[in-house]
């Protein structure tokens, strides 16, 4: 069972701070810095600049201190038993400085662990447990994607809000053109950056998105393919069926009566 101790989130200190613990914290603690910072590990220094983040050991002697003021962070420490290999099985990294993918992410995930603590009631532990748990699994599986080029990562939280809508909303007729615009990029841009984060093309997902769409509609009504094709962004139901069947090798209706 994964023990959250104390839990920080947007601390904002205006004359800077130093953080100095020779012998390590005593338990696991995960620093996430909205400022610049430097730290030293084990003795050597390195700079941590603003949206990158570090977990350190309970025993690993380390410091940190602000490169610029008002310095801004968030932080949670923990103890439980069994932490070490959970990280290794997920190649989760201690004691190493990690740029972040999606800072945002960071924010939320320790706001929400601030609130729930906060909070109490009888599943407190549990559901911190699973927080704590999921952010650094989220954490992990970000960094383990294809490596994109740091150009493209500093557009993350953009094209994943993007990518988002085009699932939730599939009906919507969109084209490259409209979408690289709404970003202010040249389509040929945001085309190559859609796909150095998501390793497929925009085209690749509103198709995907749709189809999946098609899917549960189909799974769970009784509606006509027409009026399906219409609630799933085709123009006509003969578009629909070709490219149902191209990617899932049956038509609708196959599917449908599947067993």
């Amino acid at each position: 069972m994964i023990e959250l101790l104390s839990c920080g989130y947007n601390y904002i200190h205006p004359n800077g701070i130093t953080i100095d613990r020779p012998a390590g914290a005593g338990n696991y603690a995960f620093v996430f810095f909205k400022s610049s910072a430097e730290i030293m590990v084990n003795g050597m220094w390195c700079p941590a600049p603003k949206h990158t983040y570090i977990l350190f050991s309970p025993d690993i002697p380390h410091l940190y201190r602000e490169l610029e003021k008002p310095f801004v962070n968030d932080w949670f420490h923990f103890l439980g038993e069994g932490v070490e290999a959970f990280l290794s099985h997920i190649h989760f990294p201690l004691n190493q400085l990690v740029q972040a993918v999606d800072p945002h992410l960071i924010g939320r995930s320790i706001m929400e662990l601030q609130r729930i603590k906060l909070s109490g009631g009888p599943l407190c532990e549990a559901i911190v447990e699973a927080d704590v748990r999921t952010l650094f699994m989220k954490l992990s599986n970000l960094q383990e994607k294809p490596a994109a080029a740091e150009k493209a990562r500093r557009y993350y939280r953009q094209f994943e809000e993007l990518r988002n809508e085009l699932y939730s909303s599939p009906q919507r007729h969109r084209t490259v053109d409209s979408l690289a615009a709404s970003l202010n990029l040249s389509k040929s841009y945001f085309q190559h950056i859609y796909k150095a984060l998501f390793g497929c093309s925009v085209i690749q997902d509103m198709i995907t998105g749709r189809l999946e769409y098609a899917k549960f509609l189909l799974d769970n009504g009784s509606l006509p393919i027409a009026a399906i094709a219409d609630m799933c962004g085709y123009e006509n139901d003969t578009h629909f069926m070709r490219q149902f069947k191209k990617y899932e090798g049956m038509t609708p209706r196959q599917y449908k009566s599947r067993p």
